[in-house]
C-alpha cells in the first residue's frame, strides 16, 4: 500500500505538530472573544488519535492503576488509554448521571459553576488514578477532579491533557501534581 502525504506527515511530525495541523480553531465560541480549540478532528484521525493516546500514556507508564476521564471529551481519551494500558476506566460525570452513591465536588469554570461526581465504590482505596482530559484551561475542572478522586480514597498519579492554554494559568491550580500536556498555546 502506497503511503499518502498525510501518512508521511504523521510519520515525521511531532505530536504537537499533528495537533496543530489537525485541530480546528473556532473564534467566538462559546461566547464572543473566546478562541475555542476543537480537538475533534484530531480524535477523528485514527493514527493521530492513537499517537495522542500513546503519548499521554508514555509519560505515566507503570505509575497508575486506573484511568479517569472527565465528561465528555475526557471519556474518549480515558477509554482509549485504559484499553491500551489494560487498566480500568473511571467516569467523572456531571450531577445526576451516575446511578449509585457518589462523591460530589463543586468548582468554578471559565464561564460558570459546575459539579462533578464519581461513584463511591468504583476503585479500592489507595488506587493510583491517571486523570485525562482534552484541555487544561484555568485548572478548575482538573483540580475538582483531583479533590474528588482523593475524597473517594484514590491517589492522583498525574494529569494528562492534549493541550494547555498557558495564558489561563491552569497549572497553578494543580500545584503539587504531575501535569503532562502534549502541546501548549
Amino acid at each position: 500500500m502506497k503511503e499518502t502525504p498525510a501518512d508521511a506527515a504523521q510519520n515525521t511530525e511531532s505530536i504537537a505538530d499533528t495537533i496543530e495541523r489537525l485541530g480546528a480553531v473556532v473564534p467566538d465560541y462559546p461566547k464572543p472573544g473566546v478562541v475555542f480549540r476543537d480537538l475533534t478532528p484530531v480524535f477523528a484521525d485514527g493514527p493521530a488519535f492513537q499517537n495522542v493516546v500513546d503519548s499521554l500514556l508514555a509519560e505515566y507508564e507503570g505509575r497508575f492503576d486506573y484511568v479517569a476521564g472527565i465528561e465528555a471529551r475526557g471519556f474518549l481519551l480515558a477509554a482509549a488509554a485504559a484499553y491500551a494500558a489494560g487498566k480500568g476506566v473511571l467516569t467523572v460525570r456531571k450531577p445526576g448521571k451516575l446511578p449509585r452513591d457518589v462523591y460530589s465536588e463543586s468548582y468554578s469554570m471559565e464561564y460558570s459553576e459546575n459539579t462533578l461526581e464519581v461513584h463511591r465504590d468504583d476503585f479500592p482505596a489507595g488506587s493510583r488514578i491517571l486523570i485525562l482530559d482534552d484541555v487544561l484551561a484555568t485548572g478548575g475542572t482538573l483540580a475538582a477532579t483531583a479533590r474528588l478522586i482523593e475524597k473517594a480514597g484514590g491517589v492522583v498519579a498525574g494529569f494528562g491533557v492534549v493541550l494547555e492554554l498557558r495564558d489561563l494559568g491552569g497549572r497553578g491550580a494543580l500545584d503539587g501534581y504531575s501535569v503532562h500536556a502534549l502541546t501548549t498555546y
